[in-house]
């Protein structure tokens, strides 16, 4: 094989001799792999395309034993796992395509472009279906919103996201922002998009048809993100901040341009397969487009349009520069796309073409410059299973007593510290800064349980969530992933949707550790058992390894992005009281259970303990039962129990409607205790009076425990337990405590 290299870059000897493949992420023993699969040793082009394929990014070649544990199936899913998002039936021959995506390392070294280029990427993977977006999520995690550092990383991350969704005109509708020690230095930037789309214009990455030629769409490849898959597979270090140059910088106007003439061409029905360039870049989709097909590729990289003189095949291989994507028609389509494209005003320029002899062949300046067997690249990655070992901390947390805390009388002030809590607080400084209402579709805005877009032509609309709370998972791996799919499903049945599936993004810390693969093993288990008796499978996701500070690994953070279906527009509810007279309910049963509560976090000072409990199978009576009740026109407001219990649920309610409400609870806990808990399984309702003796009856022959306890009234909320008066503020105070928590903090 006739070979050129750059002088700047070592021949295979030096690469060998020197080591030089560990500096990619490449072990001894993956070297040794590798020039057995090529029978000779690699030249630098070749190393590096190795290395970003075997990358945990793009290979999960840490994970995807874990990942074989979740349901990926069930009678509404379209397509599951392996492509670019995943699709779920709808009915009326329309679908709902969505995927969650991390950015987390480039976020926390270049905050706005690793947070806009994470926009970019997860709108592509949605469009390259041939899905239209509809809706943009995020799941945000930053340490304490206290030092310099961190406030700069929450402004820019947020500015970026704002910046790239707006721009491109996709609203940004709802998300999560949470705020621990536990995340300082190492952000999570979790970005999600849904999109609409009918059946017979759902589209694959396929390299399909030898001879075929294969397109490359978008603009000119630079130098920047060489190497973000690989730098995304590693530790966070002093030396990470000197890899900006691993972050790419995003062009949402360009994006917009690429996604319109893509959605057009696939209207077409011309396209035989497309993928988006993401993680990666030219290397992974040219790859796993041939490796899905069963066939090779060539690709001539003197046509691949570039913004810097004399790029080499390496850089153009590993470069991920945004907005590009790869697609396949036949050759007497090939006009017709050009033609779209001209008049979008986007390059697109024939690159390659599809083979039969199952290899990714690179020619640069007449010569061969990498010739690797696909399924090399793709299919033959080392799958490792990882050591696990239980952690230290999670025995000792065993004995832990989570309530012999000296009892807190004064509840209206641990109130205002629960609700001045940035990660309890209202976040109307983050979304204020989104455009939630471009297309004029979305129905219920951020700031409720689940936010819900209305599809045009029809009376269904679709809710989102993404949920995660990081520190029950620290204390109980398996139960906290079983909470984190449930408050998800929790929130989109309060806004009168059906659950349909969920995608998820799995940040951990270093699977090295085997205390940290521990954890990541148990809260799969408890999120695979969650889907599987919630009836909500696993159609795509992230896996983000190796997130770490100087203090350790962040919290484990398994966030979950559902979406479920509205079946009538009449039935969206939202969290707010509506009317005084209204009757408020509580449902489920509170129990004694600070373990990793913001109240153990706020009032305390400590996380300790095992979580709440959760036993599923009450988890789904429990949503059926309050699905049915809405969807049978007798609730008027409903809210989930999340961080803060029911003293902030309740506040929340009061604030979001604009009333007060009078409530009297009959419990045998401490007042502070039946306040604060964060027992699972628990549902706040409110219903007219003329439908409260029906909603009741309703809930209760579900199998469902159901109290009444007050009603909305007044400008005040006012709490009695068990007889005595516990609490008893303004809501306009309440409100002012929530709503200026993060603006004073950020000025």
């Amino acid at each position: 094989m006739s070979q050129q290299v750059s002088a700047k870059e070592p021949n295979a000897e030096q690469i060998a001799e020197q080591q030089i493949y560990k500096q990619m992420g490449v072990s001894d023993s993956e070297y040794e792999l590798i020039c057995g699969f090529l029978g000779r040793k690699p030249n630098y082009t070749e190393i590096g395309v190795f290395s970003v394929m075997w990358s945990e990014h793009c290979a999960y070649k840490n994970s995807k034993p874990l990942l074989r544990r979740f349901p990926t199936e069930g009678p509404r899913v379209l397509m599951g796992p392996g492509e670019g998002a995943g699709i779920v039936d709808i009915g009326d021959n329309q679908a709902v395509v969505f995927k969650i995506e991390s950015h987390n390392h480039p976020s926390a070294v270049e905050p706005y472009q690793g947070a806009a280029t994470g926009v970019g990427g997860i709108i592509r993977d949605i469009f390259s279906m041939g899905a239209r977006p509809v809706a943009l999520l995020n799941s945000l995690r930053f340490g304490k919103l206290e030092s310099d550092r961190v406030k700069y990383l929450f402004e820019h991350v947020v500015s970026g996201i704002a910046g790239y969704g707006n721009c491109i005109g996709i609203p940004t509708v709802g998300g999560e922002v949470v705020f621990d020690d536990s995340y300082d230095g190492n952000p999570l930037v979790n970005a999600m998009c849904v999109g609409l789309i009918d059946h017979d214009k759902i589209q694959r990455g396929v390299a399909k048809g030898v001879g075929n030629p294969v397109f490359y769409v978008g603009p000119p490849t630079g130098r920047d993100g060489i190497h973000g898959a690989t730098f995304a597979s590693e530790e966070l270090t002093e030396e990470s901040e000197a890899k900006r140059t691993a972050v790419q910088v995003g062009d949402p106007f360009m994006e917009k341009l690429v996604m319109e003439a893509c959605l057009e061409l696939i209207d077409t029905g011309i396209v035989l397969g497309i993928q988006d360039m993401g993680a990666a870049g030219l290397t992974c989709s040219s790859a796993e487009m041939a490796s899905k097909a069963g066939n090779g590729l060539e690709l001539y990289l003197d046509q691949v349009p570039q913004r810097e003189e004399g790029m080499t095949a390496y850089e153009m291989m590993l470069s991920e520069s945004q907005e590009r994507m790869l697609f396949v028609v036949e050759p007497k389509d090939e006009a017709q796309a050009m033609e779209i494209f001209e008049r979008w005003g986007v390059i697109c320029s024939k690159v390659g073409k599809v083979t039969d002899d199952g290899r990714l062949k690179l020619f640069h300046h007449g010569e061969v410059v990498g010739d690797m067997p696909v399924t090399a690249l793709v299919d033959e990655c080392p799958i490792y299973e990882k050591p696990s070992a239980v952690p230290a901390y999670y025995e000792q947390n065993a004995a832990v007593d989570t309530l012999r805390y000296a009892e807190v009388s004064d509840l209206g002030a641990a109130l205002d510290q629960v609700l001045a809590s940035p990660s309890v607080s209202s976040k109307a400084w983050v979304y204020n800064q989104y455009d939630y209402m471009v297309r004029t579709s979305t129905a219920v805005r951020p700031g409720s349980d689940a936010a819900v877009v209305t599809i045009r032509g029809t009376r269904k609309g679709l809710a989102m969530t993404t949920d995660c709370n990081g520190r029950f998972v620290y204390l109980d791996p398996e139960v906290g992933g079983k909470i984190a799919v449930s408050e998800a499903a929790r929130n989109i049945v309060c806004s009168g949707a059906e659950p349909l599936a969920i995608t998820d993004n799995l940040n951990f810390g270093s699977p090295e550790k085997p205390e940290i693969f521990w954890q990541m093993e148990r809260a799969v288990d408890g999120m695979a058992e969650a889907c599987r008796v919630l009836d909500a499978p696993v159609i795509g996701g992230n896996v983000s390894l190796y997130n770490e500070n100087a203090k350790g690994a962040i919290y484990p953070t398994p966030v979950v992005g559902m979406v479920g279906l509205v079946h009538d527009t009449d039935h969206i509810t939202t969290q707010g009281f509506k009317a005084e007279g209204d009757v408020v309910f509580l449902l489920g049963d509170t129990k004694g259970e600070l373990g990793g509560s913001e109240f153990q976090a706020v009032v305390h000072g400590v996380t300790e303990g095992r979580p709440p409990q959760l036993d599923l199978e009450v988890e789904k009576k429990l949503l059926d039962a309050v699905l049915g009740a809405i969807q049978s026109g007798l609730v008027r407001s409903a809210h989930d129990l999340a961080e803060g219990g029911l003293a902030v649920a309740l506040a929340e309610s009061c604030i979001s409607g604009g009333l007060g409400a009078t409530v009297e609870l009959n419990s045998s806990l401490r007042p502070d205790v039946a306040l604060f808990s964060e027992s699972q399984s628990r549902i706040l309702l409110s219903a007219s009076k003329e439908q409260a003796e029906k909603l009741q009856d309703f809930i209760a022959s579900r199998g469902v425990p159901v109290q009444r306890i007050g009603e909305v009234a007044g400008s005040d909320l006012v709490i009695t337990v068990g007889g005595a008066s516990a609490l008893n503020r303004p809501v306009e105070g309440l409100k002012r405590v929530w709503e200026d928590t993060i603006p004073c903090l950020m000025k």
